[in-house]
């Protein structure tokens, strides 16, 4: 047995990353457990241990039975208090205990992965309940833990594998979620386009186009003439379509051309995950 070819590029990513993660974390002493990093909230040992939650899930683990306290304010929904819950088991394990633990976690997941035969489209449990395929999984999986590793090299000074396996399913993950924040939430005029120019280590140039219906869709063709083109960098790209940076704090390295409104607009919405 052995795991589907479609899969194989998101399993690659997956340990490229938590590897990179558990390299980072290997030589830290116990204060900088403590330093916040740039994910709301979240400390170093956070987002670790949220890291390993998510892989104990993947594996099937039973999730802890545990009470979160009252005072996390940066918890505000039900997604964020289910991804809590892993994260706030974990806030008081030593520096060993979190390496250990991260250690053994992706031994047991490499295991996993090497045996699995399961079909890309076989039906999985997802967060709350919600159901997807396993290749959706494993893709949002592998860019979720590669914008984690971004989060601790931020906090940790150490940057670093902004072009790798993980960045490039990022790039698709994230830019699957624009004609959505395009088009609906910053409901841009019907019959018209928006232009997204990025530069750096991960390069690319999409055309989101809104139909007479208001549908959004990703283009690679570019566009002529669109209401909105947007330029900006690989690293800031992604620091705001995960929620890290407000619009505002990173207005010096965000080029926009043609409509002031909606190009305010899709920024104001641009963040699709947190």
């Amino acid at each position: 047995m052995s795991l589907h070819p479609t899969l194989q590029p998101y399993a690659d990513a997956w340990n490229h990353s938590v590897e990179a993660i558990s390299e980072l974390v290997q030589p830290l002493v116990e204060a900088d457990w403590n330093r916040r990093t740039p994910c709301p909230g979240w400390s170093v040992r956070d987002v670790v241990s949220h890291v390993i939650g998510l892989d104990c899930e993947m594996l099937g683990d039973p999730r802890p039975i545990h009470t979160l306290p009252r005072d996390l304010f940066h918890v505000t929904n039900d997604q964020q208090r289910y991804m809590e819950i892993q994260v706030d088991v974990r806030r008081h394990h030593t520096a060993p205990e979190m390496t250990s633990e991260l250690e053994y976690t992706i031994i047991r997941r490499n295991r996993q992965l090497r045996n699995d035969a399961r079909e890309p489209g076989r039906t999985v449990r997802g967060p709350l309940g919600s159901e997807l395929t396993l290749e959706e999984s494993m893709r949002r999986h592998a860019c979720d833990v590669w914008v984690h590793e971004q989060d601790l090299r931020a906090a940790l000074g150490r940057p670093g594998n902004l072009d790798s396996p993980g960045a490039h399913v990022a790039r698709d993950v994230l830019l699957a979620e624009l004609p959505r924040v395009v088009a609906e939430k910053a409901e841009a005029p019907r019959s018209s386009a928006m232009v997204i120019d990025v530069h750096g280590p991960v390069e690319f140039l999409r055309t989101i186009r809104v139909d007479i219906q208001g549908r959004g869709t990703l283009e690679t063709a570019p566009a002529l003439g669109p209401a909105v083109t947007l330029g900006l960098d690989w690293e800031t790209y992604v620091r705001l379509a995960c929620g890290r940076v407000t619009p505002e704090a990173v207005s010096d390295r965000v080029k926009t051309e043609g409509d002031p409104d909606l190009a305010a607009a899709i920024l104001r919405h641009f963040a699709v995950t947190r």
